[in-house]
């Protein structure tokens, strides 16, 4: 007798473990339900996309987990990202890959598209397929606000003077550095945080970036100015940095054709609604706390 309760005791519990496990496996199939977007970004390119610790944003916004961190990612591709696929019945999976790196790795299939302030540019036109601008964005350049080149106008007030240049590597604004004339490159840097601690600490004198990084980065680098060159005295050639597309796998041309289709849809054309998406994002980065 004691025999037969004792296995009627194992055969009970092993039903009920069975019965949390098939619960369990249903509650996660349907919580994986949709179909998943998953995109690139650095996570470290405020205010187009930056990393934090909390869930949401100061007024209350969802940040999205960043794919197999504790940490969240928000940030002007993230809400557009959000955006999209929630338009297109889908969820946001963010994957986190350093700017020198973020196409080999969509190319190897670590995630599908990149949503990460990407400039559209002929050479990388080559290798990838492009959705048309989320944003428009201005280019500028970063300098030490009492210092020597704190009162230029354009490009001319600083030929010859051996101006020590910087930037991000691997972007469109590397042949921008070429442009001043007799400028020394004091070396580039994996982010655009490390261009202007160089300002802020002497190494370079100049550093190029777009005007909504410079904006984000002057919240907490009080001692930088930004300086948007004269359009008659600027650069040349900087136009393909200004449009920030999508990019997905060269070959995958249906999601480029669906995320396309979402931006239509969503009339996400309009240089207004972009700015006004791009100002609330700076003003809830971690910095603006």
């Amino acid at each position: 007798m004691k025999k037969t309760k004792v296995f009627e005791t194992m055969a009970m519990v092993l039903a009920l473990v069975s019965a949390v496990s098939f619960t369990g496996c249903k509650e996660k199939k349907a919580a994986s339900s949709k179909p998943v977007l998953r995109v690139g970004m650095e996570c470290a390119y405020a205010p187009f996309n930056w990393t934090q610790n909390s869930k949401t944003t100061p007024d209350g916004t969802e940040a999205v987990p960043i794919f197999n961190e504790k940490y969240y990612a928000y940030g002007y591709d993230v809400a557009v990202a959000k955006m999209l696929a929630e338009h297109l019945g889908m969820e946001v999976e963010v994957h986190k890959s350093e700017w020198s790196s973020i196409g080999i790795s969509m190319d190897v299939g670590d995630y599908d598209c990149i949503i990460a302030g990407m400039g559209r540019t002929a050479e990388r036109e080559l290798a990838y397929s492009f959705t048309t601008p989320y944003y428009y964005r201005d280019n500028c350049i970063v300098v030490k606000g009492n210092g020597p080149y704190a009162n230029v106008k354009g490009l001319s007030d600083m030929a010859g003077k051996k101006v020590r240049v910087t930037t991000q590597l691997g972007t469109g604004w590397i042949p921008l550095l070429d442009q001043i004339k007799g400028a020394v490159k004091s070396g580039n840097y994996e982010t655009t945080s490390e261009c202007f601690m160089a300002v802020s600490n002497d190494v370079a004198d100049v550093a190029i970036v777009d005007l909504p990084t410079a904006q984000s980065a002057l919240m907490t680098n009080k001692d930088l100015k930004i300086i948007q060159l004269d359009k008659k005295d600027g650069f040349e050639g900087d136009g393909p940095m200004v449009n920030v597309c999508i990019a997905t796998r060269k070959t995958d041309t249906a999601l480029r054709d669906k995320l396309q289709k979402a931006m239509d849809e969503l009339g996400w054309n309009d240089k207004a609604k972009m700015d006004a998406l791009m100002e609330k994002a700076i003003t809830q980065q971690p910095a603006a706390n």
